[in-house]
């Protein structure tokens, strides 16, 4: 099969097209046909290095081991079973949960044996993957592209917003809203718990697509008056800052919440470091929460929300698989909106038949 393996730390010329074998499905396993594999930031700070090298690099204590083919974003057709998996699964067309964890119900995102397909796993990069057949689901929406944008950004941004707790009378400041896990992060928040979502982008054309999307206000964080744009547009401090820049808009964050404020980060695009006066923290009474991915039982919720049609996927492009690298540095491109996807086949647009 033709696969995309990372070979080390790098730039795009790290990512190697491949032929190698097709894996066999272990015992509890099936082997799943790829059809569309959408592009996390994960596997790209990965190469990078940016999560660290070498024993720091991966999930796990142990790194990253390459080569590795990335990829969590992950649907297609199940086409082979385990020995110990019911035959009945072969033809099913599928979204993987992207990790394996021994932690318990409901904390199995925070264990610490918790182990990342892409990272600790090869993942999607490819034409088959194998996969536990008990974290295969039944694919939320009849198009193998769309169904494929959830997985990773979706629960990630699910389940930020099951943090905050959001309800119908509170704001939400989302920041990066044009992002995968932004948009995400708009649609959630407005449309299936309610809330007003301000969301904050760099060019102010996507306005009008965002708001489809659910934001009652689009401002642009180039403004030399952010903090003062969305207090304004608020009528005063906001409830939640839902966040995925990290320090370029700390501040700012901090500044427009109310006391007893909450702010969820689950990204760091705009630095990895910040000042915080720890004044503000308490005097504010914020509360801070760290978030990435999710639980299985979030990620139920979430495909049945996608399949009730409340949760729309948002796609900027599509390339084959053998054009990964020029996908990953497209990913990186400021003003796109929404997720780039790789293809396997060679249809622009891949459907399940029906």
């Amino acid at each position: 099969m033709k696969a995309i393996q990372v070979t080390g730390y790098g730039d795009v010329d790290m990512l190697q097209l491949v032929e190698i074998a097709t894996p066999e499905p272990g015992e509890n396993e099936v082997l799943i046909q790829v059809k569309a594999c959408a592009i996390n930031n994960t596997e790209i700070w990965i190469r990078e290095g940016a999560y660290g090298t070498g024993s720091k690099s991966g999930w796990r204590p142990e790194g990253v081991h390459f080569p590795r083919t990335p990829g969590s974003d992950i649907a297609g057709t199940i086409v082979k079973a385990g020995k110990r998996v019911d035959t009945s699964m072969i033809g099913k067309d599928v979204v993987l949960f992207p990790f394996t964890s021994s932690g318990r119900e409901g904390a199995e995102h925070i264990s610490e044996d918790m182990s990342f397909i892409g990272s600790e796993y090869d993942g999607g990069y490819a034409e088959y993957v194998v996969w536990p057949a008990e974290l295969c689901f039944n694919m939320p929406l009849p198009n193998y592209t769309e169904s494929a944008v959830f997985s990773v950004s979706g629960m990630t941004a699910w389940h930020m917003i099951e943090q905050i707790q959001a309800h119908p009378d509170e704001t939400v400041v989302v920041t990066g809203a044009n992002g995968g896990v932004g948009s995400l992060n708009v649609q959630i928040a407005s449309k299936v718990f309610g809330a007003k979502v301000i969301a904050i982008v760099g060019d102010l054309a996507v306005t009008d697509k965002l708001k489809k999307l659910g934001a009652t206000h689009v401002l642009s964080y180039k403004s030399a008056h952010l903090a003062k744009d969305i207090l304004e547009v608020n009528g005063g401090p906001v409830d939640s800052v839902l966040d995925v820049v990290g320090d370029a808009l700390f501040p700012t964050s901090l500044q427009v919440l109310k006391k007893g404020g909450k702010f969820c980060i689950s990204g760091s695009a705009g630095g990895r470091h910040t000042d915080l006066d720890f004044r503000t923290l308490y005097l504010k009474h914020l509360t801070f929460y760290g978030s990435v991915l999710g639980t299985i039982e979030e990620f139920k919720r979430m495909l049945q929300a996608i399949s009730e049609g409340k949760i729309e996927p948002v796609i900027d492009k599509t390339f084959p698989l053998e054009q990964a690298p020029e996908a990953q540095v497209y990913f990186k491109k400021t003003g796109k909106l929404g997720k780039i996807v790789l293809l396997p086949g060679n249809d622009p647009i891949q459907t399940k038949e029906v």
